[in-house]
């Protein structure tokens, strides 16, 4: 008898414990979704200009927001269509000079949710390197991040259609 109210007691400790446990949420900078409420499907069909937002720098080191007002003489900024995703809207711009991506910028992103940004800080700058190295849209989908890979692709490839 003496085991099974251990046993029990132990039981209801350890439960206790575990649902009186605060895990740590990261914070993330307002910085983050600041660029993602620009313009959309209206702006994607232009090759040249867009709507001019202010350019934020998340510490993901991936531009946001449109390049098209940083642009050096010979470049030319090209706007892919917006996909949309389970989570959300995707939207690459490409700068391209000598018909080279010299730059790629994150017009639109998935930001509902705290994860949407962690997955978008993880998986963009993955994906503009491999855009940087490939020169197309034939890159690899970054694993833990599908349907964000596959909106960045879409909208990389609709660029490189209009532009390369």
């Amino acid at each position: 008898m003496r085991r099974v109210v251990f046993a029990v007691t132990g039981t209801i400790a350890g439960l206790v414990a575990l649902l009186s446990f605060k895990s740590h949420s990261p914070t993330v900078p307002v910085a983050a979704t600041s660029g993602t409420a620009g313009g959309s499907s209206s702006s994607s069909s232009s090759s040249s200009s867009s709507t001019s937002s202010s350019a934020a720098t998340v510490p993901g080191e991936f531009p946001q927001g449109s390049l098209t007002g940083k642009l050096t003489p010979g470049e030319t900024a090209i706007t892919g269509n917006s996909d949309n995703t389970v989570y959300g809207p995707v939207q690459v711009q490409l700068i391209v000079k000598n018909g080279k991506i010299v730059k790629v910028a994150i017009l639109e992103q998935p930001a509902s949710t705290i994860h949407d940004i962690q997955i978008g800080e993880y998986a963009f700058p993955r994906l503009i390197s491999e855009t940087l190295a490939a020169q197309s849209a034939k890159i690899d989908a970054v694993s833990g991040a599908s349907y964000t890979s596959a909106g960045y692709i879409a909208s990389l490839q609709s660029a490189v259609d209009h532009g390369l």
